[in-house]
């Protein structure tokens, strides 16, 4: 009888040690989880500003698309408005068809989420959370555009490795940040 009930003893104990109930501090403790770290202050806050031109968005192609060229990459890149939509989109010859909603993707993303995509393509291999997050694409080449500290649309490139995108958008970017 005590060998029974020294069993069913160990077989509780077990139990409980497997789901994390017993009061041994290895059991009963996990760890902290980066996530509920709570910031000084709001990430990403980029305030608004008044949206990117046709002219200047035309210029921010204009040279993303000669970076593409200078390195035979097919490109395709897309200017959004600090609300995500379109203002202008250039797509060279021969870059794939389906590279023409990403760039749309990526810019909007950006824009609307007032961060580089890269940050959500970080975020989504530790975060699982990140994919319940409504129209992110999470994926390199969606750059913010952001004049005197204030957002005022995004680009996105579409068309080679993420790297690749991330290059050429960042190339056209750099003539509104500095």
């Amino acid at each position: 009888m005590t060998s029974l009930k020294s069993s069913r003893a160990l077989a509780i104990a077990l139990a409980l040690a497997c789901c994390g109930l017993t009061a041994t501090p290895g059991f009963a403790q996990s760890a902290p989880n980066p996530q509920d770290a709570i910031p000084e202050k709001m990430p990403f806050n980029i305030p608004y500003g008044s949206p990117i031109g046709l002219e200047k968005a035309e210029q921010l192609l204009n040279t993303s698309i000669g970076e593409a060229s200078k390195r035979d990459w097919k490109m395709i890149c897309t200017v959004v408005d600090q609300s995500g939509e379109m203002v202008s989109f250039k797509r060279m010859d021969n870059a794939q068809i389906a590279s023409i909603s990403i760039s749309m993707h990526k810019a909007r993303t950006a824009a609307r989420y007032r961060r580089e995509t890269k940050a959500f393509e970080i975020a989504i291999q530790t975060n699982p959370y990140v994919a319940t997050l409504d129209d992110v694409i999470a994926s390199r080449g969606g750059i913010p555009l952001v004049d005197s500290g204030k957002l005022v649309g995004a680009i996105g490139c579409s068309g080679g490795t993420g790297a690749q995108d991330e290059l050429v958008a960042k190339t056209g970017a750099a003539l509104i940040n500095h």
